[in-house]
Formats: C-alpha cells, structure tokens, sequence
C-alpha cells in the first residue's frame, strides 16, 4: 500500500468552491484501478490548507496510472485553478514496525 501525501493550498476565499469542486472530484479518483481509499482534511490554524492523504495499492496505480488517464484531465479542471502554489505530492511506503 502506498500514501499519497499533499498539502492543497487553496486560494483564500475560494474554500467553499473548492470543497464543491473536490465532492465532484472525489468521484472520479474513487472510481480508479488501485485507489483505495482518501481523507480530506482542513487546516485549523491555516483554513485555506487542506491536507490530502489517498491510499493506492501500488504507486504505478497513482502514477502513470490516475495521472495518465484521461480521467485525470477532469481532475484537473476541476481542482488545478484553486491552488497557489501548486502541491507538492510525495508517497509514502507503509514501514512494518515491530
């Protein structure tokens, strides 16, 4: 399983058109091969952060695979206009701790 991490920085004032807009996105990146699940959370102490966390069985499953799918583009437009600056996304590989 693998963790993709992004720290959404959204234009102020535009949170409201955001959250709508991502209700819609959430729809497509659920229904991908390997997606697993996603939690959405928003900063208390910055409220135009958002803090996305999407679990993928593999990374290829994320990337080429979401992000080199037409599926992607609609992504895109609905979600790409609200940030600045752009995310930074990172994946994390789950360590097996004894």
């Amino acid at each position: 399983m693998i963790l993709e991490h992004a720290i959404l920085p959204v234009v102020p004032g535009r949170e409201a058109a955001f959250e709508e807009a991502f209700a819609e996105a959430k729809a497509i990146i659920a229904g991908m091969p390997g997606f697993l699940d996603l939690e959405l959370s928003r900063s208390i102490e910055t409220p135009n952060e958002y803090l996305l966390l999407v679990r993928w069985e593999s990374l290829e499953a994320h990337d080429p695979g979401f992000r080199g799918s037409a599926e992607y583009g609609r992504w895109r437009e609905l979600l790409h206009g609200f940030y600045d600056p752009f995310p930074v996304v990172e994946h994390f590989d789950r360590m097996a701790l004894a």
